[in-house]
């Protein structure tokens, strides 16, 4: 086991006494004594002020990396020991001092059983947020600032949105004052809400659309995905389709679906900058293009929320082939919405729905987790989905600040496989 994984090096010396025999029994898969040790909320969840260790962590820590001394009895050993410490309201996304949830650290050592059990968490975790309506951000990762403040309660309450890196939160092991082990951001594209994002001024510049806080809006990067999603959405390529896209940004999917020359191509943008961009002589998608539809009206840009927009859709009789949905500031609830009160009414019964699968993207487990609950909740909307998994190419987006993430504040995407979502009417 390497020396930063050691538990000398992760129960400190000024751990709490009580912490400590917390995370020294989860460490050495005494379930007996962790169960009896468990006798107040939040116990479960304790942290070591200077490593944020969590007994989760401990848990899953000690087994290191799969080894020829492994045997059936210890592997069960462990994985008692965490669905205890679940049981008992230990969080799975809470992160340690090197930004690792229990779950991340399950997956670092190569240890799928455990890291199944804090996907499993997290799926409870979110599906009971919904059946309270509370539709709060999953941590997930990444570089951001230290702006915003929040912190991961012990009653599994959903995060703010909040800094996850440890040098900008002050969490280096060698801090003088108690650290608080925040959990990072989750919305799919930036750590900013919607109203702070159509109130900001807008930037392209070289294959990137940014904000005025820099985050990145949409990306060049992203153009195989969509091009991927088209084929999906509208396989074959048909002429004669009807297309609805929510979120315009920097056009690249709507290129794409104008080049299958659709009979009806509707786009929904509510930021003013991005309209404004509409009225250039090079825009593709200005008032020239909406003369060139078939009839009045079939090649429109409508100006304003989705939300608002899509109500006068519906109340237009307007039915489409393919919908696509890629927003930003917004979190997963509004997608959650979209597709149960507006796709039933404003998708053919033939049709295919699509969405930018960015949920909890800047971390593994997360993207994980929200995999299974979409597909969980597009499910009881009626609706089956087949996730295509992709590679991304991840030369130029391994680090932050380099690369396609030169000029952005943070990055929104992590991982080498992208999950591209079909979605049809079930039956």
């Amino acid at each position: 086991m390497a020396e930063q994984d050691s538990i000398s090096a992760r129960i400190s010396e000024n751990c709490p006494p009580e912490t400590q025999q917390v995370l020294t029994a989860a460490w050495a898969h005494d379930v007996e004594k962790v169960k009896k040790l468990l006798d107040a909320p939040g116990k479960a969840s304790c942290q070591d002020p200077k490593t944020g260790e969590t007994p989760l962590h401990a848990a899953i820590r000690a087994c290191g990396p799969p080894s020829e001394d492994d045997t059936p009895e210890d592997l069960e050993a462990a994985k008692n020991t965490v669905y205890e410490l679940l049981l008992w309201g230990g969080i799975w996304n809470d992160v340690d001092n090197h930004n690792e949830t229990p779950g991340c650290l399950a997956s670092r050592l190569g240890r799928p059983a455990l890291y199944n059990l804090c996907v499993e968490a997290g799926v409870r975790a979110e599906m009971l947020f919904g059946l309270l309506d509370g539709y709060e951000e999953l941590s997930s990762g990444g570089e951001e600032d230290e702006d915003e403040d929040g912190v991961m309660e012990d009653d599994d309450s959903a995060p703010e949105l909040v800094s996850a890196d440890p040098e900008e939160n002050g969490q280096a092991a060698a801090a003088e004052t108690e650290p608080t082990f925040q959990p990072p951001t989750t919305d799919s594209h930036g750590d900013v809400k919607s109203e702070t994002y159509l109130r900001s001024k807008l930037t392209y510049d070289d294959g990137k659309l940014v904000d005025d806080d820099g985050n990145g809006v949409m990306m060049a990067w992203e153009t195989d995905i969509m091009r991927q999603s088209v084929d999906a959405l509208l396989p074959n390529k048909p002429s004669g389709k009807r297309v609805l896209n929510i979120g315009l940004g920097m056009g690249i999917i709507d290129s794409m679906f104008a080049e299958t020359k659709p009979s009806r191509h509707h786009i929904i943008e509510a930021h003013p900058e991005v309209l404004e961009h509409l009225s250039a002589p090079d825009s593709k998608f200005g008032s020239s293009w909406e003369e060139s539809g078939p009839e009045p009206g079939a090649f429109k840009v409508y100006e304003g929320k989705w939300q608002e927009i899509c109500h006068q859709l519906l109340e237009e009789g307007q039915v489409y082939d393919a919908i696509y949905f890629d927003t930003f500031g917004e979190d997963y609830g509004q997608l959650r919405m979209f597709f149960t009160e507006f796709i039933p009414g404003l998708l053919d019964r033939e049709g295919i729905f699509g969405f930018f699968n960015g949920l909890g993207a800047d971390r593994k487990i997360c993207y994980d987790v929200y995999t299974k609950v979409a597909e969980m909740h597009l499910a009881d909307a009626g609706l089956d989905v087949d996730f295509k998994e992709i590679d991304v190419d991840m030369k130029e987006l391994a680090e932050a600040g380099k690369g396609e993430w030169e000029g952005v504040k943070r990055r929104y995407w992590t991982l080498d496989k992208y999950r591209l979502p079909t979605c049809t009417f079930l039956g």
